[in-house]
């Protein structure tokens, strides 16, 4: 997975209310901004995005921000207009911190070398080394916002052979791959449309499991996980039912497809609920197709 780094300078660019933004992805959980990337052209959806902060000096400058592209370059006017010579990205920020909170320059020189952080962020836009991604990834799990993946177990509360058993891949525990899948993604499921937000409200916000889709049999040695297109956010019952007596997942599509074929259990009692899921997906799965 491709990852820039897009640096911001709060006296020469103050587009927008970065305490009011911090709050935001606090609650939310995503911002989503447009941001200049001078002339590049080759940034496509899906590049993860690290936000480097330009302060007065180097000792003052660090790294506060993280998100992902979700969409190609463009330019904010008509095509070829001379007015005009920059180009633009729409980036989802999942993660900043607070101003005065920056990983600083030293802690990035001795985590992640391989990239000249000095002046780094004078650039608009600058690619991270492939060998660089998960030092950087790393680097911010630790000196990050902190965060709490409500999916996770706590620890004691299931007896081991218990826990052993569940069938979720490492992947899907990644905290980092699920931060970058849900900013692009979003939160409802991917099969269904289910928002455990727009069902439960506030206790509901940002909840979902996010499944991965390349099978086992796929997993070489050689495997390098792409956040964007590896994982998928499914509520819990299509989660299970992708794994559900198979060896090979069920993909989207084919969960999509039994949903809008399913009857009903005979001498059930169908509610509006149910047949309203049932109607979403008749038209998810219709959309797809189109």
């Amino acid at each position: 997975m491709a990852a820039v780094i897009l640096g911001w300078n709060p006296n020469r660019y103050s587009g927008w209310d970065y305490r009011a933004v911090v709050e935001q992805v606090a609650e939310s959980g995503r911002f989503l901004a447009r941001w200049s990337v001078g002339r590049r052209r080759n940034i496509p959806a899906g590049t993860e995005a690290w936000l480097l902060l330009q302060g007065a000096s180097d000792a003052a400058s660090g790294l506060i921000g993280h998100g992902v592209v979700v969409s190609e370059p463009y330019e904010a006017g008509q095509p070829g207009d001379p007015e005009v010579p920059e180009r633009y990205v729409s980036v989802s920020f999942d993660a900043l911190l607070p101003l005065g909170e920056q990983i600083r320059s030293d802690s990035l020189d001795k985590a992640v070398p391989e990239i000249r952080w000095a002046g780094a962020g004078r650039r608009p836009v600058r690619s991270v080394p492939p060998s660089a991604e998960q030092e950087l990834r790393r680097l911010w799990r630790d000196l990050g916002p902190a965060t709490i993946d409500p999916a996770e177990l706590v620890p004691g509360t299931y007896p081991e052979p218990a826990v052993a058993t569940i069938n979720v891949n490492r992947y899907e525990r990644d905290r980092d791959a699920r931060r970058v899948c849900l900013a692009f993604h979003g939160t409802s499921c991917a099969v269904c449309g289910f928002s455990f937000e727009a069902a439960f409200g506030g206790i509901g916000q940002g909840f979902i499991q996010v499944h991965h889709v390349v099978p086992a049999s796929q997993l070489g040695g050689a495997y390098q996980l792409d956040p964007v297109a590896d994982l998928v956010p499914l509520c819990a019952n299509c989660h299970a039912m992708a794994h559900r007596g198979v060896s090979t997942p069920r993909t989207v599509s084919e969960l999509r497809a039994v949903i809008a074929a399913s009857g009903h259990v005979r001498g059930e009692v169908v509610s509006e609920r149910a047949l309203q899921a049932q109607d979403d997906a008749r038209r998810i799965l219709e959309g797809h197709h189109e």
